[in-house]
């Protein structure tokens, strides 16, 4: 008994309860028909394929008569024959016209199109690809581009990404070779991604969900199209690494490609002689070994000093170490300078000093005064920093310095405090310094 769809259900689940299986059901005719080609051994399939498509190829007289598709396959039995055209007839692959001549139905010729397109990518490398992007480009020519279109396309594009990763990750020079073949024989069909990708995304009044894919299929193209970069630093990196055999010019890549093209019977041959099951060469032992080997089984002292598992005695630290300490010459140095301000000053007259670095940890210090509303730690130079009578006020806009290593810096000013009253309000933007 042949099982129903429900058998393979789990129970108390009804195939109208499965919205994905309704697109299916929908095409049931389209599905009868591939399942009256592929039904069966390969030989039966493999002559139902070839009567379907030879009776399509008559595009100038599409009809044929009984006597005509005999003469056609003379070469087949004419019983095996009968049964074959039967079959598509039953299944609607094939029509029988009042004439009484033979024809493909339009589900039939739909299938052997279908068929022909498949056939035309399989003699290529990564014919998915090809075919994939081929159907997306004929959906678009038609204005019916669907998300499951270009997500199939999306998926293939991410196993290549994949693939490529893994070659390069295995550090194979005869793998990373093979990704980049694989790759330039996809070029051109990236190329005719893009410009589909181009021409939805360009179109205002694209679906949601189409351009949302199209964007992801546009990344994974980048992807791709940076791994022949990729390739070539791995196989630079392989290049360093390969070794010259004396001065003959052979690397040892040249033999490991020579190698790869050898039969499993020759590298056989090559271990004939060059493999020992067991030493030849008995193995010796001195007296002097055996008696220490015999000692270290036999001696009482022996076996306690290597199974002691004692912990060694304490030691005493060391008290007297002084912590270490942070170098605040600067800060305390930059701190004297501020308190003894005699007036307000340009910013970058004050930071400004030593070099770049000093300069710009002068400014993270004022940055820290300007921003900061706490007096800071109670003892130390930070706190007395925190504590300094002045005032720093920062510009929105940069101002040229060209001295110093310093080429701009934020405006600003530093006042004193009996001086701030009489400073312009201002917002203390982040204040910056470029080099």
């Amino acid at each position: 008994m042949t099982p129903e769809l429900v058998d393979f259900l789990a129970p108390g689940v009804a195939a109208d309860d499965v919205p994905e299986l309704a697109p299916l059901a929908a095409a049931r005719p389209l599905i009868d028909a591939f399942i009256t080609l592929f039904r069966g051994s390969e030989a039966e399939v493999m002559l139902r394929l070839l009567v379907l498509r030879e009776i399509g190829q008559e595009a100038e007289a599409p009809r044929w008569s009984p006597d005509a598709l005999r003469a056609r396959f003379t070469y087949l039995d004419p019983v095996k024959l009968e049964t074959v055209l039967k079959r598509l007839r039953d299944n609607q692959l094939l029509a029988y016209a009042d004439d009484g001549n033979y024809h493909l139905s339009d589900l039939g010729r739909n299938a052997v199109a279908a068929i022909a397109m498949l056939l035309r990518f399989s003699a290529e490398e990564d014919a998915e690809l090809g075919f994939l992007t081929a159907q997306l480009a004929g959906l678009q020519a038609v204005g019916s581009v669907t998300p499951e279109a270009l997500g199939h396309l999306l998926s293939k594009l991410n196993d290549l990404t994949w693939h490529f990763e893994e070659a390069i990750a295995s550090g194979s020079e005869f793998q990373i070779l093979g990704a980049r073949r694989r790759l330039s024989a996809n070029e051109r069909w990236l190329g005719r991604g893009t410009e589909i990708l181009k021409g939805l995304l360009a179109d205002p009044e694209v679906d949601f969900e189409i351009a949302r894919i199209a964007q992801r299929i546009g990344l994974a193209q980048s992807r791709l199209a940076r791994a022949d970069a990729s390739f070539q630093r791995a196989l630079n990196k392989i290049e360093a690494q390969r070794v010259t055999l004396g001065a003959s010019g052979i690397s040892s890549s040249d033999v490991a490609a020579w190698l790869r093209g050898l039969d499993a019977a020759t590298f056989a041959a090559f271990a004939e002689g060059a493999l020992l099951v067991v030493p030849e060469v008995p193995l010796l032992a001195g007296g002097h070994e055996l008696i220490d080997r015999a000692e270290s089984v036999l001696s009482d002292e022996v076996r306690a000093s290597e199974t002691d598992t004692a912990l060694p005695p304490p030691d005493a630290a060391a008290v007297n170490a002084a912590p270490e300490q942070d170098d605040l010459a600067l800060l305390e140095h930059f701190a004297r300078r501020l308190d003894t301000l005699p007036a307000s000053a340009p910013l970058h007259s004050v930071v400004a000093g030593g070099g770049f670095a000093p300069a710009s940890y002068r400014l993270s210090l004022l940055a820290l005064l300007a921003d900061g509303e706490s007096a800071g730690p109670a003892d130390g130079p930070v706190g007395d920093f925190m504590r300094l009578p002045v005032d720093v006020h920062f510009g929105d806009t940069l101002v040229p310095v060209g001295e110093d290593e310093i080429a701009a810096m934020s405006e600003g000013r530093v006042i004193p405090r009996q001086e701030a009253s009489a400073a312009p309000e201002s917002a203390n933007a982040r204040p910056l310094m470029d080099a």
